[in-house]
């Protein structure tokens, strides 16, 4: 009996501390997941929270790895005009930005210092891309002229910029120039008026300058002075020539006492006179006038002599000289030449010596670059009219109908009166880009006052001019971008010509 109740004692122990354990283990659970309810539904809420109070930020996490992470920054907007597409951190996708603007004055400032700070668009520099070339005003504009008619005639055997034309009798000899900025042309091409052909071509001295030239002729010889030598903006020199247009044989001629960038140049009074241009860094303007007796090709002086300084310095202008037994040939612009005192026009009329227009200032050469590169400065372009007197006074007269430069082979004379065609003048206001010349000028000697008598085919640049039965002719230069574009671009060997008639001359201003 004894060995049966301890039996029975035994089991129920076992069976009562299985049950306990599995009643401590569920109260465990039951606590366990109460408590884990209470802490998910505490971060979850906290979550929501914060999500909606930041419900412009959205901060995505791929769970799949198919799937590439991608992360949205935030930006803060000053435009709400403004859309910016998210930034993929893949490297297998390329980066893509996207923005909307409807204005040119939009901000965008990064918050995140991973986002790169966008600057504010410079509304001037869209405004300035924006004007329109033909949104020009007062001597920035074309002038109001009649049409004329232009015939086109034999193109020139290349094309030339800053060349330099004489007219002897019936022949037009076009000097060297620029082909392109990094090819200048060493070589003389010869228009025959009587055919109108291209009849000829001889080349220059291996010295003598290729571009920004002093040339004038005393009928039968050239003489020609300074100038630059090579392509691009390299240095002058103040080296001289003199051809024979018969012959077609060069000869030396005394050096300029200090060399010079297409310095006006012409014969007045058994004197060749030289004044202006640039000096020696291409953009200095010089006044410096200097002259030498000369007679037959030959220097009848071992020395330049200084004269009276030019008013204005600067280059590519016209001056004209017409003495009492010279007219008929200048009519025919045998002896005459164009005067380049940094591209102006120079002109003698009864003993007296006219400079027109040009410029101060040019380009330069790039410091350091060892090819002479060409870098723009500023220049001021005007339309001065000055007149030396026999007593070798100045005298300023009236202006030109605008500024007007690099015109120094760009003019005839046609009854008693100069004819001028196109050029450069002022930049625009907005761009400060070059803006060519279209017009065709005249300038009375009787008056002494402007008229605009026509325009040419297009705007252009250092035309080279010449005058033969009524016909007045130009060829080469550098031409605009079109008719509502008046910026330089083509350099070009077009020959045109237009009859003249008694009528325009009496057009005035």
């Amino acid at each position: 009996m004894l060995s049966a109740g301890k039996h029975s004692f035994s089991k129920s122990t076992v069976i009562f501390f299985l049950v306990s354990l599995v009643v401590i283990a569920s109260t465990l659970d039951f606590l366990w997941a109460s408590l884990y309810s209470s802490s998910s539904s505490t971060y979850l809420s906290a979550a929501s929270n914060r999500a909606h109070e930041n419900k412009h930020l959205v901060v995505p996490k791929a769970t799949n790895r198919n799937e590439p992470e991608k992360k949205f920054q935030k930006l803060s907007l000053e435009k709400k005009d403004v859309v910016v597409t998210p930034k993929a951190t893949n490297g297998n996708e390329p980066e893509k930005k996207t923005l909307a603007l409807e204005k040119k004055d939009v901000t965008l400032k990064a918050t995140n210092g991973n986002v790169p700070e966008k600057k504010t668009v410079d509304n001037e520099v869209h405004n300035k891309k924006r004007v329109p070339e033909r949104d020009l005003s007062g001597i920035f504009a074309d002038l109001p002229a009649p049409e004329l008619k232009w015939e086109k005639m034999p193109t020139a055997p290349v094309p030339r910029l800053d060349g330099f034309a004489i007219q002897v009798k019936n022949l037009l000899y076009v000097f060297s120039g620029y082909g392109t900025l990094d090819y200048v042309h060493s070589h003389v091409d010869i228009y025959n008026f009587t055919d109108n052909t291209w009849s000829g071509r001889f080349d220059t001295p291996k010295e003598m300058a290729n571009s920004h030239l002093g040339v004038v002729s005393d009928g039968r010889y050239v003489y020609i002075v300074s100038g630059q030598y090579g392509p691009q903006c390299r240095a002058p020199t103040s080296r001289s020539f003199v051809l024979d247009t018969e012959t077609r044989k060069w000869d030396s001629f005394p050096a300029l006492p200090a060399p010079r960038y297409a310095p006006a140049t012409q014969i007045w009074k058994g004197r060749l006179h030289v004044m202006g241009g640039s000096k020696e860094n291409r953009h200095t303007p010089g006044t410096e006038h200097w002259s030498i007796a000369v007679k037959n090709g030959k220097a009848l002086e071992k020395q330049w002599r200084t004269e009276i300084p030019i008013p204005r310095g600067g280059p590519h202008r016209s001056m004209l000289v017409f003495g009492p037994s010279g007219w008929s040939r200048l009519t025919r612009r045998f002896d005459s030449s164009i005067l380049t005192s940094q591209f102006k026009a120079c002109v003698v009329v009864n003993n007296k010596l006219f400079v027109i227009g040009g410029q101060e200032g040019d380009f330069m050469a790039k410091p350091g670059s060892p090819i002479f590169k060409c870098s723009r400065r500023h220049e001021v372009v005007y339309g001065d009219v000055y007149m030396l007197d026999d007593e070798m006074k100045w005298r300023v007269l009236a202006p030109m109908p605008k500024p007007d430069s690099h015109i120094e082979s760009s003019w005839v004379i046609w009854n008693n009166s100069i004819i001028i065609m196109g050029g450069t003048t002022e930049k625009h206001p907005v761009t400060k880009r070059m803006i060519l010349v279209g017009e065709v000028f005249q300038f009375h000697l009787d008056t002494l006052q402007w008229s605009v008598i026509g325009r040419l085919p297009y705007r252009i640049k250092t035309t080279l001019a010449g005058f033969w039965d009524g016909w007045i002719y130009f060829t080469s230069g550098q031409r605009d971008r079109g008719p509502d574009n008046p910026q330089p671009r083509k350099v070009v060997g077009e020959m045109w010509r237009t009859k003249l008639s008694e009528a325009l001359s009496l057009q005035k201003l």
